[in-house]
């Protein structure tokens, strides 16, 4: 049988009580008592009991994390923010995806009832009635670009439209009138977003957008590269391409490379995140920075504050800006960047 905290308090000479405080470091403990009991703790190999201590504490130390997927490098820094502010906060981290399906989401939600003390959750096609069904009134919840803005949780979101709109304006700014956009999927809310911004800085240019200008992709390198493909196959080649994640640009940047034809000069490309590979493809990739790790970062500050005040603070909404990053794939020198292309679109 395993050891119990009963067993540690019998063989340190203490009470269960001055166990359980240094278990959950929760209360004063002599130094020398202190090590006695993790001595002897580690002696027997005792494991807390995590659902003993949540039914006593109403605390799991954990939090959990819901994304529509966990490949690529987006997710992966998302995580990194989230993963270096939970430590901070001697935090562990439950981590699930559910692939843009209702009923998985609505699954993985269930399953982390009763883990976790608070949830990060991305889900662009979320609808209220999701939560409301599915978690206990007033849980703690922070929506990281969610379709909805929903008063009783807190609500993080990327400028999408302002970053589409100052990438767009600086192509235009360099002479390009043949643009075009390889978007994100269908009901995406980033996606949606972006081409909002897209097509808003193309009026105000006195450009009106083509049925054949803006193709749906899924944010994969795969898309890109076939959606490239068939953007060359049209009538007008494009003299730009504005990927809307990087991860799509990656595939542009090959699919014209397998064409024999040449970025920026043949053909130019950006796009949109910043992930950390941007930088280092050939050639380097201009684009919109996000701060993807802070992005992680802040959902999970905002968790542990309404966490800590037991739900009882205000509920808060930010939307973190992006900045234009030019490099050479766009055809400008390397910190050219019109300042109205970005002042105008903040």
């Amino acid at each position: 049988m395993p050891a119990t905290i009963r067993d540690v308090a019998r063989e340190a000479g203490v009470s269960v009580a001055t166990v359980s405080r240094v278990i959950n470091d929760s209360g004063p403990v002599r130094d020398e008592t202190r090590r006695r009991i993790r001595e002897v703790a580690q002696r027997l190999r005792f494991t807390p009991n995590t659902t003993a201590r949540s039914l006593s504490t109403r605390r799991t130390h954990t939090i959990g994390v819901l994304l529509p997927d966990v490949y690529g490098e987006f997710f992966s820094e998302v995580m990194r923010g989230v993963d270096q502010t939970a430590r901070q906060h001697k935090f562990h981290i439950l981590i699930s995806s559910w692939h843009s399906e209702a009923r998985e989401l609505e699954a993985a939600i269930r399953a982390m009832r009763g883990r976790v003390d608070g949830l990060i959750l991305m889900a662009s096609e979320l609808e209220s009635a999701t939560l409301e069904n599915n978690l206990p009134e007033r849980a703690p919840v922070v929506l990281i670009n969610a379709g909805i803005d929903d008063a009783h949780y807190d609500t993080l979101n990327i400028d999408n439209f302002g970053g589409a709109c100052a990438m767009t304006h600086h192509l235009l700014q360099l002479g390009h009138r043949e643009l075009r956009m390889i978007r994100g999927a269908a009901k995406n809310r980033d996606a949606d977003e972006r081409e909002k911004g897209f097509r808003f800085a193309l009026a105000q240019a006195g450009l009106t957008c083509g049925k054949s200008w803006i193709v749906t992709g899924d944010f994969t390198e795969a898309t890109g590269y076939r959606l490239t493909q068939e953007l060359l196959a049209g009538p007008i080649r494009p003299s730009a391409i504005f990927a809307a994640n990087d991860s799509m640009a990656v595939g542009a940047l090959s699919a014209l490379r397998a064409a024999a034809l040449r970025v920026p000069e043949d053909v130019a490309v950006v796009g949109f995140d910043d992930i950390p590979i941007a930088e280092y493809v050939s050639p380097a990739l201009t684009t919109v920075r996000v701060s993807i790790a802070r992005l992680g970062a802040r959902a999970a500050e905002q968790l542990f504050a309404t966490i800590h005040a037991h739900g009882k603070n205000e509920r808060t909404h930010e939307v973190l800006p992006t900045e234009l990053v030019v490099r050479r794939s766009c055809g400008a020198h390397v910190g050219e960047i019109p300042a109205s292309a970005v002042e105008r679109f903040k």
